[in-house]
């Protein structure tokens, strides 16, 4: 097994953000490749996913996922994948089931400075090379803040930890007020890439009344 830690800083929150040239999801489905260059560019959560699950032909999957609070270390969110034949069946009616998950919180979850997220995960038989992670926060099709982490190599058929610091972005007591009653409007696309080019997508959607 290997350990990780990295982080790579994120972007400016809300109207601080740069100018730069957008682009659309559906400028982006036409690509043979994505790149990491290519998903910066977007500016709202997409409607669809910009993969297909099969792409991910290193047989990446997320086997252990734990949120905890940097400063008091407790640990707020944690889950762990069932051993094989243990696992509830992907819902058959639903292609994209296990690409998307939901979170509830507290609204002081908003309030913190900083959490760590740690990952486990295995990879199959390919080496993977220049594993990295983009991941976008809106709210309502506003950039939150963007999230930059490389995992870097990973060598074949082995199981993988990394934490991931985040520092969120400061929020007013009012979009606090507006986040808190407008469960699920905040939302997230997390984009993996191999040497590269875009090999996973997924989603989150969060919630923070609970």
């Amino acid at each position: 097994m290997s350990s990780k830690s990295g982080k790579k800083g994120g972007s400016s929150f809300l109207s601080r953000q740069k100018a730069k040239r957008t682009v659309g999801e559906d400028e982006l489905l036409k690509k043979d490749v994505i790149t990491p260059e290519d998903v910066t560019k977007l500016n709202r959560m997409t409607k669809n996913y910009l993969c297909r699950t099969e792409d991910n032909v290193y047989g990446v999957e997320f086997t252990r996922f734990k949120i905890r609070d940097m400063d008091s270390g407790a640990t707020l969110f944690e889950v762990v994948k069932p051993p094989d034949g243990d696992s509830d069946k992907p819902d058959a009616d639903d292609p994209n089931a296990g690409r998307y998950v939901r979170y509830e919180f507290p609204p002081q979850f908003l309030k913190l400075r900083q959490v760590g997220a740690t990952v486990e995960f295995t990879v199959k038989d390919k080496p993977v090379e220049k594993f990295r992670m983009i991941e976008r926060h809106y709210f309502k099709d506003r950039v939150l803040k963007t999230f930059d982490f490389d995992f870097g190599f990973c060598i074949p058929n082995s199981t993988n930890t990394c934490e991931h610091i985040y520092d969120f972005p400061q929020l007013t007591d009012a979009q606090i007020k507006e986040m808190v009653e407008s469960p699920f409007e905040t939302q997230s696309d997390s984009f993996y890439f191999v040497n590269g080019r875009l090999i996973m997508h997924n989603k989150a959607y969060f919630a923070y009344n609970t």
